[in-house]
């Protein structure tokens, strides 16, 4: 019988049985999978896109030093918008989280006629240009309003706004948990006589807190920064209604880059640090996961 040569062993074909692992572009051992090239292109895309603009702007806003920085936010103007904008986002996010995971409750267990449209909807303030949203709030509660709720330049009308813009990440958060869960042990803790409250306190929640912190906090940091869809509906009223992004905008307008630059830089740290805590409640709660199984 002739021989047959066997393969070399540095032959990857040897080792898989097939072609070499990573498919057409072959992977990089180095970095665990992801070739140099690909990490630099990364992080070159991540500078360009979000570092440079950061950095810019942080370099800007301490043009005038840290006393100067210091000045600009904590003139009295500043702080109102910076309070007004903080108080109404966190009550946005709340109704969102309450309302939110109960629509995305509704959209997962149970069947009704036009579920389909309501679940394509929900997408909607992602489409929707905000400012549209704003001008379709003035006229629903604006002075000519059509149902006699006049909220035109008041705190309501931004809660409500925000509200708007804001809904789906809740929603889009706690749906997919949701279709995961297991319907089996929510039927095995009823058959042990457990009640809604206790089966939803005991079982349900607890899968669902991650995604609903998620969610709130993503809805959070969206509104702390949102203009266009208060613009029309919030009136700008300095010390009343006039939120963080429209401050900046003012300052803009009397040639107050500097002023402009510092009061966003706060506006950064604060979805900066919200986004860090909730990475760190999720890797907690992964962890926690983990240990009980």
């Amino acid at each position: 019988m002739d021989s047959v040569d066997a393969p070399a062993p540095d032959d990857p074909q040897a080792v898989t049985g097939s072609r070499p692992p990573g498919g057409f572009l072959g992977r990089s051992r180095t970095f665990a999978g992801v070739s140099p090239m690909t990490v630099g292109v990364a992080w070159l895309w991540l500078s360009v896109i979000v570092l440079l603009p950061l950095a810019a702007i942080t370099v800007q806003s301490f043009e005038d030093g840290w006393s100067g920085f210091w000045d600009a936010v904590t003139a009295p103007a500043a702080v109102d918008a910076l309070w007004i904008t903080v108080l109404v986002s966190v009550i946005a996010a709340l109704i969102n989280v309450v309302f939110g995971t109960l629509i995305a409750w509704v959209l997962v267990r149970d069947d009704f006629p036009g579920k389909g449209f309501v679940n394509a909807i929900i997408d909607l303030p992602f489409a929707l240009p905000t400012i549209v949203a704003s001008l379709v709030l003035l006229s629903l509660y604006g002075p000519n309003s059509p149902v006699d709720i006049h909220l035109n330049a008041t705190k309501p009308a931004l809660v409500i706004a925000l509200t708007f813009v804001t809904l789906p990440f809740v929603v889009r958060q706690v749906q997919p948990v949701l279709l995961e869960l297991d319907v089996d042990v929510e039927e095995a803790a009823a058959v042990l006589g457990a009640n809604n409250l206790t089966i939803f306190r005991r079982i349900i929640l607890p899968a669902l807190l991650p995604a609903i912190l998620t969610g709130a906090g993503l809805a959070f940091t969206r509104a702390i920064g949102e203009f266009g869809s208060v613009v029309l509906i919030g009136g700008n009223i300095p010390g009343d209604t006039q939120v963080a992004s429209q401050y900046i905008q003012q300052q803009i307008e009397i040639d107050a880059p500097v002023n402009a630059a510092a009061i966003s830089v706060v506006l950064l740290l604060i979805a900066f640090v919200t986004l860090l805590i909730l990475r760190i409640v999720g890797r907690w709660q992964s962890k926690r996961e983990d240990a009980d199984r």
